[in-house]
């Protein structure tokens, strides 16, 4: 079944463009409860409360700040804020390639699949293959919704998978933790502790299948929900409706220029360099057309709230 494209735009390394469109490659399975009010039955939202006097404040009287020491802010206007948003590339921009078995798991934090569109199939599967073959991910940065992320580009069966990932200083070190030291010889099992270790790995080994795991506390609670439909035990609940967001489509395809970009070497590893340096360029203000449509949101929001989640 055919899955929505969230966002269009390209891959880049050196001087070669991929036009590809991404696809959420997970769903949430958990159970999804909201707040009611049980008089009623309408949501129950968010309100805008001063914590100290417990009054409801207006939206033009809220400022946002940053606490730099206990109980101390800075307070940062609207358009500092939009100063500071990342610059918008629609592009997944290659960094570096680096052997898969050096990332570490613990990094890895939400996939989406890559579908090649307006002919870029063919440089999609070169770039997929090519990965396969040398053991290498590649290590992009992209903008999705003016955040800026760090992500792996890791190939899986037919797919290119953009896996986000977590900063460096958002890993704790292991340091602190009360772990046995590989090589220890005073923690090495003996010869019959690992023969019976492995015996039993080799018994409880069979083929992935994602299928036979699955949530037991939402089954249990939709299995509920069935009970309570048939028995005719139901509420009716008006939610607010949200617009679709709308995603450019203006990629060139530039699949010829891969023999130039093996002649240029370092020039993108010399150009991070310059960008490290203080050489990047300012990021871009907000378009006219992306404030408007925030006022839009914001406006949205005071005359129907969403409902809020319970933890």
């Amino acid at each position: 079944m055919a899955t929505r494209t969230i966002w269009k735009g390209a891959i880049t390394f050196g001087l070669v463009h991929i036009p590809v469109g991404l696809h959420t490659a997970t769903t949430e399975s958990g159970v999804d409860f909201d707040w009611l009010d049980r008089r009623s039955m309408d949501p129950v939202g968010y309100k805008r409360i001063n914590k100290r006097t417990g009054k409801e404040i207006e939206s033009k009287d809220i400022v946002k700040g940053v606490e730099y020491e206990d109980g101390q802010y800075v307070i940062v206007s609207p358009d500092e804020i939009s100063e500071a948003y990342p610059r918008t590339t629609q592009t997944i921009e290659i960094q570096q390639f680096v052997r898969a078995e050096e990332v570490s798991f613990v990094f890895l934090e939400r996939p989406y699949y890559i579908a090649p569109i307006n002919k870029g199939h063919k440089v999609y599967a070169l770039l997929r293959d090519t990965l396969v073959k040398t053991g290498k991910i590649g290590i992009a940065k992209v903008v999705i919704q003016t955040k800026q992320h760090l992500a792996a580009l890791i190939p899986s069966g037919d797919a290119l998978v953009l896996n986000l990932m977590r900063w460096g200083d958002e890993v704790k070190s292991l340091d602190g933790l009360d772990l046995p030291k590989t090589g220890d010889k005073s923690m090495s099992p003996s010869a019959s502790e690992l023969k019976m270790a492995k015996m039993l790995v080799d018994e409880m080994s069979e083929e992935w299948d994602p299928e036979q795991y699955q949530d037991e506390f939402k089954s249990a609670i939709m299995h509920l929900v069935q009970q309570k439909v048939k028995a005719g035990k139901t509420e009716t609940v008006i939610e607010p409706q949200e617009e679709a967001p709308a995603y450019a489509d203006n990629v060139i395809d530039l699949t010829e220029l891969l023999q130039r970009s093996l002649g240029r070497g370092g020039s993108t590893k010399t150009s991070r360099s310059k960008a490290a340096s203080g050489g990047a360029k300012k990021p871009a203000r907000k378009s006219p057309a992306k404030k408007a449509s925030a006022r839009k949101t914001a406006t949205a929001g005071k005359r129907a709230k969403p409902a809020r989640k319970a933890a």
